[in-house]
């Protein structure tokens, strides 16, 4: 009777110590403190679906990109001493002027400020293009957009992948075409450093712009369209995929 009533304490204890185990990974969910609970809390509601965090940081970095893309375009079309670079800038602006457009649209529905200048590093990069020319100039262009539009595409993909609002999902969308039209024209240029761009992301020294945080109340101020100056028959379109050959029978 002894030994039978020492085993159910034994098999009584290997159950309360398997319940103590498994209560935590069951009610994990519910806990806060988890992804799941710092995601909602981090989010707002809105018609279109949950906005988080991410989502209005993609928001904001997209209208970044425009004010200082877009105008660097349009020098390169002023400046570049090669066609190939023309096109490129070309490209930048009647692409950052379609997706700019986009962006204030999604901005304005979702209650979300938008800056109206670049952030000081971009500022700075519009500033060494004005100070180079020739070769330079071309080398300084293709190099610096297209580390820019590297770190945007990354962001596009994440944001593409996790958001919950449809709206941001779209814009995110549209940004992909027009982000990899881009990255595609830059290295057509032939100026594109591959090596210095596989560099620095496997050093990870620096980190993508991030915008002004979110405003905390108040009127919103309005942003302003990104549009070119001057003559606008710019005639570029987003470039068709390359179609990869059909495996032979």
């Amino acid at each position: 009777m002894r030994r039978i009533n020492g085993t159910a304490l034994i098999i009584a204890a290997l159950v309360a110590t398997i319940g103590a185990l498994a209560f935590p990974v069951w009610s994990y969910a519910d806990r806060s403190g988890t992804g799941e609970a710092n995601l909602n809390a981090s989010s707002v509601a809105t018609q279109w679906g949950p906005l988080s965090v991410t989502d209005r940081d993609f928001l904001i970095k997209v209208r970044l990109a425009g004010l200082w893309e877009l105008p660097a375009g349009q020098q390169a079309i002023e400046r570049a001493p090669s066609e190939a670079v023309k096109l490129a800038g070309d490209h930048l602006v009647v692409g950052h002027t379609d997706l700019d457009r986009r962006a204030r649209d999604v901005a304005s529905k979702l209650g979300v400020e938008l800056p109206n200048q670049p952030t000081e590093q971009q500022q700075g990069w519009l500033r060494e293009l004005t100070a180079a020319s020739g070769e330079e100039y071309q080398l300084k262009f293709a190099n610096l957009l297209r580390a820019a539009h590297g770190k945007v595409f990354a962001l596009v993909a994440q944001v593409r992948h996790t958001t919950r609002n449809s709206l941001i999902r779209q814009l995110a969308s549209d940004a992909n075409q027009t982000v990899l039209d881009h990255i595609t024209m830059l290295e057509r240029t032939g100026f594109v450093d591959f090596d210095g761009l596989a560099r620095e992301a496997a050093g990870a020294s620096t980190a993508s712009p991030s915008g002004p945080p979110v405003s905390s109340g108040g009127v919103p101020q309005v942003p302003v369209p990104v549009t070119p100056r001057g003559d606008q028959s710019f005639t570029s379109r987003p470039v068709p995929p390359t179609m990869a050959p059909l495996p032979q029978p």
